[in-house]
């Protein structure tokens, strides 16, 4: 971000208000990182009015954010640049500062002169040296998140933790949970977005953060390694979040672009699809059974894993989007695998496996490829392993190709069309037929209305 030739400061400059930029965006300078979103404190007039007054000059849109703390949003036309406006705390930039999280998001420029203000003299210095440390253990108190941003921001920028900081997370760890559950959710996603998260995951554990945040993975600890899984359960779901970050770093550009989609939650799939990596097995421990010979099965698991997580993700408040997501992914996490282990990969069974995946049919390859990489206990060779990766990769390369010429499935008989036809009442039945439809046009074996009609005669006659 290049201060000087920044329209949006250039344009703040002009109202000759004093303003002062703090913040992420600061840190992102330093960092030298492209960003549109600026957090500004306007000192000498009242942010209300001045976000009402730069929004109308510059046709902007205004937007109150949060008025109990005097915080005002201004929308630029482009929908892409916004700015945050509000007052300093008790009239103080300097108490304002300091009351901040931790040094890297503590520092502010002066609008006018340029001039950088590093309030706790760390700021600059951490940023350098790649250091997160918070202001005060008074601060972490105060609001227990922060305990998760710092995890968060050594996710995503790959700084260490420093060691006063882990001491004041470890001795205030009980309040983990004190943040209203919205909130620990955006940090979690936010976490879990960062290139770094499962080195994160793993120092959260050892701090015990991990089983208080997700009391599920107590039970998933207790299961050990097997002849497909080189590491414990839960190691193995750690290795599976890193996996997924190796893939779409490695992938085609396709690939990283569909990961990098923001479709719901706020965060990008890639970050949603890595939460859904972390807890894809979670329903191992209520389904394992060990053979007489030894060998460790979790039949079901799946099933009942995405059965979990719905009650888990829903006790939490994620959006209905966002565990719709999680669910099918944990649910479909070994389709992908199981259709390329076919013994001819026709392209109808490829078009059936894309049908069914619905809006996901890379985010199942990912996944399945990375629960391959992650589990390479000695029952599983490496030609295996090669084998499974190059089918899967041979899936994804045929779904590239032919997605331009995708057209959603059309609805062949409503459920009116059903109940006239068969002499029906609603009923869990109908229920029944539709969804045998649905999949029998996922199959390729239904086309036409015509097809449809006979196919649900059929169905009714055989259910009779």
């Amino acid at each position: 971000m290049n201060l000087e030739n920044d329209f949006v400061i250039n344009l703040l400059k002009d109202t000759g208000a004093d303003i002062y930029l703090v913040g992420g965006v600061v840190r992102d300078y330093l960092l030298k990182k492209e960003t549109h979103d600026k957090d500004i404190i306007v000192c000498d007039r009242k942010a209300k009015d001045f976000a009402k007054e730069f929004a109308d000059k510059n046709d902007c849109a205004f937007v109150p954010m949060d008025e109990v703390n005097n915080i005002y949003r201004v929308v630029f036309p482009d929908k892409v640049n916004y700015i945050d406006i509000t007052n300093p705390v008790n009239g103080s930039l300097e108490e304002d500062l300091k009351r901040r999280d931790l040094t890297i998001n503590s520092l502010a420029i002066n609008i006018k002169t340029g001039e950088m203000i590093d309030i706790t003299g760390n700021g600059v210095k951490d940023i350098n040296e790649g250091l997160i440390r918070a202001i005060s253990e008074e601060n972490i108190k105060d609001d227990p998140l922060r305990i998760l941003r710092a995890f968060r921001f050594s996710s995503v920028l790959g700084f260490h933790i420093e060691r006063n900081t882990l001491k004041y997370i470890e001795q205030n760890k009980d309040k983990i949970l004190a943040p209203a559950v919205e909130r620990i959710n955006v940090e979690i996603l936010k976490l879990f977005g960062g290139k770094y998260a499962h080195e994160v995951i793993l120092q959260m554990d050892k701090l015990g953060l991990i089983d208080v945040l997700f009391p599920i993975m107590i039970d998933e600890k207790k299961v050990p390694p097997n002849t497909h899984h080189h590491l414990p359960l839960f190691y193995h779901s750690i290795e599976t979040v890193k996996q997924i970050q190796d893939i779409y770093e490695k992938s085609r550009v396709e690939v990283k672009k569909h990961l990098e989609n923001v479709d719901f939650g706020g965060e990008t799939r890639l970050a949603h699809l890595k939460f859904a990596g972390f807890l894809h097995d979670i329903g191992k421990f209520s389904t394992w059974t060990i053979d007489a010979d030894g060998r460790h099965r979790f039949i079901g698991h799946d099933e009942i894993g995405a059965k979990l997580a719905r009650g888990i993700l829903k006790s939490q408040k994620f959006s209905k989007k966002q565990i719709e997501y999680v669910c099918f992914v944990i649910k479909h996490h070994m389709y992908a695998s199981a259709v390329v282990s076919a013994p001819n990969l026709t392209e109808k069974v490829m078009m059936r496996y894309i049908r069914r995946a619905a809006d996901n049919p890379i985010d199942l390859i990912v996944i399945a490829k990375a629960d391959r990489l992650s589990a390479q206990g000695p029952a599983v060779t490496k030609e295996m392993t090669e084998d499974n990766i190059n089918r899967l990769n041979y899936l994804q390369d045929f779904y590239i190709k032919i997605k331009p010429t995708l057209k959603p499935l059309p609805k062949l008989l409503s459920g009116n069309d059903i109940m006239e036809e068969l002499k029906l009442t609603p009923s869990p039945y109908l229920g029944e037929i539709v969804d045998s439809l649905h999949n029998a046009q996922l199959e390729g074996n239904v086309t036409n209305r015509d097809e449809a009609i006979e196919f649900i005669h059929e169905y009714n006659k055989n259910s009779h």
